[in-house]
């Protein structure tokens, strides 16, 4: 029964974990996101590292730039927005009687924008790129309860953020020694913690849990350089390369997950996952010391105005013989604009399958195919103040594709 239930369950955190990367590209930043599934490993000790692969295919069309851009000088109307990425993970689980504890590195948030300098929004975005690397330790403590276990979760993180989002500021004509551009550049670190229940029947492969990941609250710190623009009378910034200072908060989320078997060698699980991403609106930036104080929208900001991010899935493992198991599942996720950008709701179909090299070594390979679906970005009104001014773009039913593999150790 044991073996039975850890091959199942091998093929469920494969699926879930394909599937849970590839949505979360609509969602807000997110990337990998967070996940302790490691932790519930019923071998006193394992090691687990992979990488998964995504792939998705955003095309920007229609566009238009706001008032001084660079539409009448040839930019154009199309724009393939999004670049390809890869998250890496690295976990080592280890069990002292009741007591387990995860020590995990992963990449939770992030992005990279890239449409380039000759469409007709580069005034809005020419390229954007963002990661974190994230550093946790994450334990539990077990007890008997009823015909299962009970456990208590707790643990920190330590996550390091930098970036940068390069944008045409200025028009200036072609063959002239400035382009016209600026660049931001941000970084910090910060801690953060989770909490959450579970609980567990064995020999039905059922488990549930329940668990809070925390705010990371960044003091962002970096330079935003406008040495490619001209010096510009009544402009005290143009010209210069200087320091700046900003706030931000990466948002807490709230995730269920449910598990259980259904059959002899069939499992269902799901799971529903809150994350709180309307903390981003605008991300103002001021100069550092600087003698002409700071302007109420800032020297400049990130205007992002997200709304909450709501991500459901299910899907089915089966187990087809004593080395092979696999797994499908279905996921939606809410996309967080809300008139500016084009993250928007994301469907995804993942399968995976578990292979047992020995009694110690597993094999994980997953892919996953998802929709990214249409909409625009422009002008919006928020609070009074009025963003999206700097272009206008829409974008139609697009494609994100992913594939997942990974080695998991026991011992």
């Amino acid at each position: 029964m044991a073996k039975r239930i850890s091959i199942i369950n091998g093929a469920v955190c494969l699926a879930v974990g394909i599937t849970s990367v590839t949505p979360a590209f609509a969602g807000g930043l997110e990337r990998g996101g967070y996940n302790i599934d490691q932790l519930f490993d019923a071998s006193p000790f394992t090691f687990q590292s992979g990488v998964t692969y995504v792939a998705p295919q955003r095309k920007l069309k229609n566009a238009k730039d706001g008032p001084g851009g660079n539409t009448f000088v040839g930019g154009t109307t199309t724009a393939d927005d999004t670049e390809n990425f890869a998250i890496p993970y690295v976990g080592f689980k280890g069990s002292y009687g009741d007591v387990d504890c995860l020590v995990d590195y992963s990449q939770p948030f992030g992005a990279h924008l890239n449409p380039g300098a000759n469409w007709a929004g580069a005034q809005s975005n020419i390229e954007t790129k963002l990661r974190t690397d994230n550093y946790g330790l994450t334990c539990s403590y077990k007890f008997d309860a009823g015909p299962g276990q009970f456990r208590i979760i707790g643990g920190g993180f330590y996550q390091e953020i930098e970036g940068f989002k390069t944008r045409n500021v200025l028009y200036v004509p072609p063959g002239a020694p400035i382009n016209g551009n600026g660049r931001l550049d941000l970084a910090d670190e910060a801690f953060g913690w989770r909490a959450g229940v579970a609980y567990e029947i064995p020999e039905y492969a059922l488990r549930t849990s329940l668990v809070y990941n925390s705010r990371v609250k960044y003091d962002l710190t970096g330079t935003l350089d406008l040495t490619q623009l001209p010096t510009i009378p009544g402009n005290p910034y143009a010209g210069r390369r200087f320091n700046v200072f900003g706030s931000a908060e990466a948002p807490d989320s709230i995730e269920l997950k449910v598990q259980s078997g259904i059959a002899p060698d069939w499992l269902a699980f799901g799971s529903v996952k809150w994350t709180n991403w309307s903390l981003i609106q605008s991300i103002r930036f001021c100069e550092e010391n600087g003698a002409f104080g700071c302007p109420a929208t800032g020297v400049t900001s990130l205007d992002l105005l997200y709304r909450d991010g709501w991500t459901v899935s299910g899907g089915i493992g089966h187990k087809f013989n004593d080395k092979l198991s696999g797994a499908v599942s279905v996921t939606w996720d809410r996309g967080t604009s809300t008139g500016i950008g084009a993250s928007t709701d994301t469907w995804t179909l993942g399968a995976g399958v578990q292979y047992a090299v020995t009694d110690n070594i597993e094999w994980r390979l997953g892919a996953a195919v998802g929709l990214l679906t249409s909409g625009s970005s422009g002008q919006v009104t928020r609070g009074g103040v009025t963003y999206g001014t700097d272009a206008t773009y829409d974008f139609g039913n697009d494609v994100v594709a992913a594939i997942n593999t990974s080695v998991k150790v026991k011992f």
